[in-house]
């Protein structure tokens, strides 16, 4: 039996989909708006800088399609530069569209090949409340690569963090804390971090109310590994803090006070006395066989030191 033959083609290189077509003329009118956002960056007025910023940090929130044009299209260098802005506004913008660009990897690189590190820092020190902690948080995302790591904290991003850290919006803090815990896995970073006071407000932090043991207790975990961090742990009063993590923290969360435990008391007879004395036994032989592999690993580590 013949076949009927459906009319119009179904040729793949000859037929297209509306919404393909959609796709590009959408892409198209993206190119051309970012380019003349581009434009108005280079100019000299702060309303046309302030238009252009603001509408450049929707379109790079928007997608990730938007990020890569808007990089393309050479915005960055010229968002990394408004940076330095005496407008807060504009500033307040370009460091938010930095951050919103940040999401897609190859832009991280871009941005970092575009010297932000140094005026991010320098918004971090001296910007609006929003522009700290959108600055924190594009170093914490430009940490991500690890020679951005030592690269950040060589360029005197740790004492800011730690103050925004300390005196921070409850937003600030947590970025603050995210962009610390990322640095301090590069051991280089981990004393600057003590050194600039960062544990007693990491101790603050543990307080339920406060909604951040757990990136707290990750810092400090790192923090534990040196002989200054161990020193200002035990002085800021943070054992008792790290103690009533692995009883009542997140699975995470225990897994980092465990951590932090067992680095001050492999080394300290004391703190041993004051882990048990807090009542850590307990609650680490639940630890040892109801958390994460590592957390029973460390919890059952940690019970053999304080049977010595």
């Amino acid at each position: 039996m013949r076949r009927r033959r459906v009319s119009g083609s179904l040729d793949p290189k000859t037929s297209s989909s509306p919404a393909i077509e959609t796709r590009v003329d959408n892409s198209g009118l993206i190119e051309a708006r970012v380019g003349n956002l581009v434009e108005d960056l280079k100019g000299t007025s702060f309303d046309a800088q302030r238009d252009a910023t603001f509408e450049l940090r929707l379109l790079a929130k928007q997608s990730m399609e938007n990020r890569i044009v808007i990089a393309n299209c050479g915005a960055i260098s010229l968002l990394v530069d408004l940076l330095r802005s005496t407008d807060k506004g504009v500033q307040e913008n370009a460091v938010t569209a930095l951050l919103n660009l940040s999401i897609y990897v190859e832009n991280k690189t871009a941005i970092t090949a575009a010297n932000a590190i140094e005026p991010l820092i320098q918004v971090l020190e001296t910007g609006s409340t929003e522009a700290k902690e959108n600055s924190a948080a594009t170093l914490f995302s430009l940490s991500v690569i690890e020679d951005n790591k030592v690269l950040i904290g060589r360029s005197g991003a740790i004492g800011p963090l730690v103050d925004l850290l300390g005196n921070g919006t409850p937003r600030g803090r947590k970025d603050a804390a995210a962009a610390l815990f990322s640095l301090s896995i590069f051991h280089e970073n981990r004393r600057p971090i003590v050194q600039a006071g960062a544990i007693k407000y990491l101790v603050e932090l543990m307080d339920p109310a406060a909604g951040l043991i757990e990136k707290a207790v990750a810092v400090l975990a790192n923090l534990s590994t040196i002989p200054e961090g161990k020193t200002a742990i035990g002085q800021e009063g943070g054992i008792p803090c790290l103690v009533e993590a692995v009883e009542l923290g997140s699975a995470r969360g225990k897994e980092h006070a465990a951590v932090a435990l067992l680095q001050l008391c492999t080394s300290s007879d004391r703190y041993c006395r004051l882990v048990q004395r807090e009542g850590a036994v307990p609650p680490l032989v639940v630890l040892s066989q109801y958390g994460t592999p590592r957390a029973q690993k460390k919890a059952e580590s940690l019970l053999r030191v304080l049977s010595k």
